[in-house]
């Protein structure tokens, strides 16, 4: 049975399993060695037709729909909360229906995601580079997570078509709650602004941006750059 992620339980425990023992090896040749190997036994699991779509054609094409999806081109609404903010705290469904609470996340970075909907353009492409640089996020002891409106079962179904392995959660009900708490929320639009934020340790915001228009898809290095300060800050 699939954990929710787009990976088998067993392949998803071991997952987690490694993901938390990265984080205890010292840098070193053997460290790098290791993810070098994890990084290809993910890359043979994805070719073997279990990455984004499988190897089911009909779930390739679902998971291609974005590519013919209506366009997001509008320009942003909202500022991002000041750096030295308190981050507004929240408790969210993930697709699996787990909660993740933001406070229970306090002692490391956290990047919060806040994108418009899933199945849509931008949002598809961001979250696959997330995907594919995860390892550079849990390098910096980051935890990653996204946020939108659509309920869990839309986030679960997504997540397993892309495969996507970090939480996505959704701010359902009340709608926009939480995106409204970190104003950036689209009154009009039923979503929110393409925004990123990252949370220092202490639960304090120390970056925040939101894109200038919907369809862009924000720099990764310059969102890495913003955990590595946080992470400087607490070293």
């Amino acid at each position: 049975m699939g954990a929710g992620n787009g990976l088998p339980r067993a392949i998803h425990d071991l997952e987690q399993e490694f993901a938390g023992l990265a984080d205890e090896i010292p840098e070193s040749p053997e460290k790098r060695a290791i993810s070098l190997l994890h990084g290809i036994v993910m890359e043979m699991w994805r070719s073997l037709g279990h990455g984004p779509g499988g190897g089911d054609g009909r779930l390739a094409d679902v998971a291609e729909l974005y590519r013919t999806a209506p366009p997001m081109e509008a320009p942003a609404v909202s500022e991002p909360l000041a750096p030295g903010s308190e981050a507004p705290d929240f408790a969210l469904l993930d697709g699996s229906g787990h909660t993740v609470r933001l406070s229970d996340l306090r002692g490391r970075p956290v990047v919060l995601v806040f994108y418009p909907l899933d199945w849509s353009p931008g949002c598809s492409q961001q979250l696959d580079l997330y995907q594919q640089e995860l390892d550079e996020f849990r390098r910096r002891g980051a935890e990653l997570v996204a946020i939108s409106v659509d309920s869990l079962y839309s986030h679960g179904a997504w997540a397993a078509v892309r495969g996507l392995t970090f939480p996505l959660l959704a701010d359902f009900h009340p709608k926009g709650e939480v995106a409204r708490a970190y104003s950036v929320w689209r009154d009009r639009d039923g979503f929110s602004d393409r925004a990123l934020y990252v949370v220092d340790p202490d639960g304090t915001i120390r970056y925040g941006h939101v894109t200038p228009y919907l369809h862009h898809v924000p720099d990764i290095y310059e969102l890495l750059e913003a955990v590595d300060q946080v992470a400087g800050v607490h070293a």
